[in-house]
């Protein structure tokens, strides 16, 4: 008898395969049921299921957001201009100013600088100001059903059900992001149960109202993906002006002293600081905008979200928090494509012989990397920067 996940996934698989992965009321009952019946197999009590699940609705906001998230559909530009605002900065100061006990204490046990966790508190929850208002297991259940990932967000689902089992939160005070991140730091159910800390000793890890236990899950998520201690996130940089581009990228890691030997400086000129280190180059905005040494750490925030212009924002944003001064080079605007276009965009890379990899509509390190190929096939600078003068070229603008 076939189980019961693979019968929600043969369900969901069925509902993605229409062409416009609506649902209707019916098929998300249906799929809902099969959740139950997960959730029973699992071994989470039948209050709990019942308490949680009936009055579970659809939300079809949900699958449009999920289809638009800005990491990947906003140029870099737009996208660090919003998230590392001069306000965002301030505020920022002023949580680092008044969180000093507990920072220090974080920094202590788990080796995280407290400026780096108030900067993912910023960027994820504006120093708590934001939480999300969507009931996390609507949106679970929605994504669970829509079927484009339903295995992943039916195994969240039930995380979901195990935190409500273990009395942290109640089922209709568990809200959040449309894809189920909670709290002022924003965890999906997984990261919750194994990282959450109840650091305030009240008996809850209540990330949605307890900053103590907030920040001090963040640092354990943050030692647990690996940060190192001593090191910083990465650091802007300026290269010489006959750069080679197609260094530029995680796959071409090398020393602090290699970077130097190829002209790479710091921003006001002086050599790179002697340490021994490896670090990628990103430029996230072309040969003519910012550029970035990229260290260990960087990785690591990029273990808590898989966007290069997330870790850079993190990164700067903590920079800032602790008395930095803004991008020596502004970042470069670019236009803004629809998933649409970078499909057509992949399409094309891809049956010119450049291996764009998966026509997913996302504009991700693969098809920088193919465009930095056509890029240089035609005889322009190899960046991988999507500007007009290459989408033009290449028939995706006009």
């Amino acid at each position: 008898m076939p189980s019961i996940r693979a019968a929600l996934f043969a369900s969901a698989t069925l509902l993605a395969s229409h062409a416009s992965y609506a649902l209707d009321n019916a098929e998300f009952e249906q799929c809902m049921a099969q959740l139950r019946a997960q959730a029973d197999e699992a071994g989470i009590p039948a209050q709990v299921i019942s308490h949680s699940l009936n009055t579970v609705k659809l939300n079809e906001r949900v699958i449009e957001l999920d289809r638009t998230q800005p990491e990947f559909t906003s140029s870099f530009s737009d996208y660090y201009t919003r998230r590392v605002s001069e306000t965002r900065i301030e505020t920022g100061r002023k949580k680092y100013r008044e969180q000093q006990p507990l920072l220090q204490a974080l920094t202590r046990e788990y080796g995280i600088p407290g400026h780096y966790l108030v900067a993912f508190w910023g960027l994820e929850t504006n120093y708590g100001g934001f939480l999300g208002s969507i009931p996390v297991l609507d949106a679970l259940s929605t994504l669970a059903c829509e079927g484009r990932r339903g295995d992943y967000f039916s195994g969240e689902l039930m995380n979901a059900l195990r935190i409500i089992q273990s009395g942290d939160v109640e089922a209709s005070q568990m809200e959040g992001s449309w894809a189920g991140a909670m709290g002022q730091t924003q965890f999906m159910p997984a990261i919750f149960l194994k990282y959450a800390i109840d650091h305030d000793g009240d008996g809850r890890r209540n990330l949605w109202k307890s900053e103590d236990d907030a920040l001090a899950s963040a640092a354990n998520f943050l030692q647990g993906l690996g940060w190192q201690r001593e090191q910083r996130w990465g650091r802007e940089v300026t290269l010489p002006d006959n750069f080679d581009f197609q260094l530029t990228g995680f796959a071409h890691q090398r020393s602090l002293s290699d970077w130097a030997k190829l002209g790479v400086r710091m921003p006001n000129g002086q050599p790179l600081p002697q340490a021994d280190m490896e670090a990628a180059l990103v430029v996230p905005s072309g040969h003519n905008g910012p550029a970035f040494l990229a260290y260990q750490n960087f990785r690591v925030i990029m273990g808590w979200n898989r966007s290069e212009s997330y870790a850079i924002a993190v990164g700067r944003l903590a920079d800032r928090i602790a008395g930095g001064g803004a991008l020596h080079q502004a970042p470069v605007p670019a236009p803004r494509l629809n998933r649409e276009q970078v499909t057509r965009l992949q399409q094309t890379l891809n049956e010119q012989g450049h291996d764009a990899g998966a026509e997913d509509g996302l504009l991700g390190p693969g098809t920088r990397q193919a465009l930095a190929r056509y890029q240089q096939a035609n005889g322009m600078v190899a960046d991988g920067f999507p500007d007009q003068e290459v989408l033009t070229h290449i028939g995706v603008l006009p």
